[in-house]
């Protein structure tokens, strides 16, 4: 990369748009892989997309990623002029995903500070065979080819304004909204734009890389060009394009005298200054014989839709430069800002602690003391505790992503895999907009990529086991994503084979996992498919490059358990099978029922606690194998005394001497017997430390106002 561009910010920015700019190119593409060709919408978003990273890639000195970008470009510009028919459809969709591929293993190296150094050379070979063969197969059926999209590398912007016979001359004025960081490279990879189709080329600012204040310039004044080149205002509209940081393009075309007097911009005391290689009359005397001889009937100018005002354009002494004065207004700054995940989870473990502290100051015991007045300290302590939920608020929501990008992946490996096992697999998503905290999703890619995959590739048969067993001929994947009692539940479904008990059971035996003495019938279904989670078991005899080495799952149920939550395994033999992730909707801070059992405290999400409920000894009803039920209302619940769920020494025997809460977790309903309620506090989760065994229906700690511990309960741990 040359020197002048070698900066952190401008390759950061680099990243961060052609990252998004690739995941826009891959949803479009595998929203339309199913149909018959791309839409001319796609083809146009397509052919933009490729453009802008071939802009910016030339601009970072990135040759390979320009190459590769180019060569895809010329297909959606043959794609886009000529319209041609019978193109493989499937064919094109793989080249276009092997391009994003490229790109961005090549982006990878750069954030990891490798060589971007890809030979790209095959894959251009690729996508160049395939443009030779759809331009023939238009050739042969009668279609006349575009011109050629010529890409030039640049060697400077500034070109001697030699008007040849086609010359057109236009006034350019750029608006970009008033939130776009480094403006002044935006303005540059316009310029780069532009460049492939200039006779000649001025802006304003001029310096747009070194001088860091033009940024600042452009989007309080604009970015203004002057333009000499041979195409129509309509392909000089689409090559500047009107995206997410430019907001506005002005194009006027005007005459040669025109072009050298410049815009009107207000201050006639702003001077730009031009070659004197060419006078006015030459280029308009060289511009007038043209149209003369052509018969072209001199086109009307517009109105110019710029602000009034004017810079003039003068002679330039010997060896000086081109330069455009400037102009400074001062305006609205931006208004945003990129800020790092990490200075947020700074922000919000200090805000964490903001609220153990605010606990520990409303719950002093010196508060306690008969006689003393707090009505203003009261009101104080209101103020705070709404301040401190609001800063949790925001924080949260600043950290709240949903799910699409992770489902779009998904999307990707479904479509990757299933053509290299030869299976045909419709893929639909549910609930992608669910939004859930930055580091979940974190946590849960790789999870979820192993649950895709197993079930693409153990989970739907081929497609002539489908034929032969009467299913549909098309299997079905579907990702699914729903929000339930401060947990997100993501549920990867097939229509497969289904999970094989016996199969399980028999390599389970062959392991030595099934417990002495323990009949098989004994075992739950759901116990029975939990073997599949543990290290190095796998039903698959035959090793292939996605599954049968027994690891995958394990990996699965250690990310997802590092976050306190849980794997759920259902299946049914023949018809297919539903694997569940049970994570936190975040790892931050949680509304709980502080609550006693002996002299141990608990906490309890309040989103899963429907009602509390004071009974009497003769609504239980006791069972001979020791399960107790509670009859509330005319319906019936089981009862769970969570002083003998954990098997402590004092707690409250009789129902009558302590509470009943009524849980639900989805569609499942329980009693909690606890001692007593202390009240409603906000909660700080703490993950439980990893040297303590992972305990059924606690989820993690925290720490109370008077600084003692309190385990944070589970409902579905206990549920189930």
């Amino acid at each position: 990369m040359a020197e002048g561009f070698n900066t952190d910010d401008m390759l950061e920015m680099y990243l961060v748009e052609n990252e998004q700019l690739l995941e826009q190119l891959q949803e479009s593409v595998l929203e339309q892989k199913d149909a018959d060709c791309f839409d001319e919408e796609s083809i146009n978003e397509i052919f933009r997309t490729m453009h802008t990273i071939k802009g910016s890639s030339g601009i970072m000195m990135f040759d390979n990623i320009t190459a590769v970008s180019h060569k895809l470009e010329d297909i959606f510009y043959f794609l886009r002029e000529s319209h041609p028919e019978n193109v493989p459809h499937m064919e094109l969709v793989a080249h276009v995903l092997d391009v994003e591929d490229f790109i961005t293993n090549e982006m990878d190296k750069m954030r990891n500070g490798e060589p971007v150094d890809g030979d790209a050379s095959e894959l251009i070979a690729e996508l160049d065979q395939f443009l030779q063969m759809i331009t023939t197969g238009a050739a042969e059926g009668g279609t006349e080819p575009p011109p050629k999209n010529v890409h030039e590398e640049p060697k400077q912007f500034y070109i001697a304004p030699v008007a040849s016979s086609a010359s057109r001359f236009y006034k350019i004025y750029i608006t970009f909204f008033p939130e776009t960081e480094m403006a002044n490279v935006h303005a540059y990879k316009t310029v780069y734009a532009l460049k492939e189709i200039a006779e000649d080329l001025l802006y304003s600012p001029e310096d747009l890389i070194s001088d860091t204040e033009s940024a600042e310039t452009i989007l309080h004044e604009g970015f203004r060009l002057l333009l000499q080149a041979q195409s129509t205002e309509e392909e000089v509209r689409s090559i500047i394009g009107v995206g997410y940081d430019i907001k506005q393009v002005d194009i006027y075309e005007c005459k040669a005298e025109e072009f050298l007097q410049g815009f009107d911009f207000g201050d006639p005391g702003q001077v730009m200054q031009i070659d004197l290689e060419s006078s006015v009359e030459d280029i308009e005397a060289r511009k007038q014989d043209s149209e003369n001889a052509a018969g072209v009937e001199e086109k009307k100018p517009e109105k110019p839709k710029m602000a009034p005002g004017d810079f003039v354009i003068k002679s330039k002494e010997p060896g000086k430069p081109k330069k455009l004065a400037k102009d400074r207004n001062k305006t609205e700054k931006a208004a945003f800002i990129n800020v790092s995940v990490s200075k947020m989870d700074e922000l919000m473990d200090l805000i964490g602690e903001l609220v153990i502290s605010e606990s520990v100051v409303l719950q002093s015991p010196d508060l306690k003391v008969p006689g003393l007045n707090l009505d203003n300290f009261n009101k104080a302590a209101g103020q705070l505790a709404k301040i401190s939920t609001d800063l949790q608020n925001i924080i949260m929501s600043m950290r709240m992503v949903p799910l699409t990008n992770l489902f779009q992946k998904m999307n990707r490996i479904v479509f990757d895999v299933s053509r290299k096992l030869g299976k045909d697999i419709e893929f639909e998503m549910i609930g992608e907009t669910t939004e859930v905290d930055k580091n979940i999703i974190e946590h849960i890619s790789d999870p979820l990529m192993h649950m895709v995959r197993n079930a693409v590739d153990h989970g739907i048969e081929t497609n002539e086991e489908r034929a032969e067993s009467g299913k549909a001929e098309k299997g079905k994947v579907t990702l699914s994503a729903k929000t339930e009692a401060g947990k997100v539940w993501i549920s990867v479904e097939d229509n497969g084979r289904g999970l094989d008990r016996n199969k399980i059971i028999a390599k389970a035996r062959k392991q030595g996992l099934l417990d002495d003495g323990r009949p098989e019938a004994d075992y739950k279904d759901k116990e029975v498919y939990q073997f599949i989670t543990l290290p190095g078991f796998s039903t698959n005899e035959q090793v292939t490059e996605y599954s049968g080495r027994g690891v995958g799952m394990d990996v699965v149920v250690q990310n997802i358990q590092s976050i306190g939550g849980a794997l759920d395994i259902d299946s049914s033999q023949g018809f297919g099978s539903i694997m569940s992730l049970k994570i936190p909707l975040t790892l931050a801070i949680i509304d709980g029922i502080v609550m006693e059992v002996g002299k141990s405290s608990f906490v309890l999400e309040t989103g899963v606690i429907k009602s509390f409920v004071r009974v009497k000894e003769e609504m239980m009803i006791h069972e001979p194998d020791g399960q107790e039920y509670i009859m509330i209302r005319g319906e019936c619940f089981p009862v769970i005394r969570l002083g003998k769920w954990y098997g402590m020494e004092q707690y409250h025997q009789s129902v009558e001497d302590g509470v009943m809460l009524i849980l639900q977790v989805e569609d499942t309903k329980v009693c909690l017997f606890v001692d007593s309620l202390v009240g409603e506090q906000e909660i700080v989760v703490k993950p439980i430390p990893s040297y303590i065994k992972k305990v059924k229906g606690l989820s993690g700690c925290t720490q109370l106002g008077d600084g003692s511990i309190a385990l944070i309960l589970d409902a579905a741990g206990l549920i189930e």
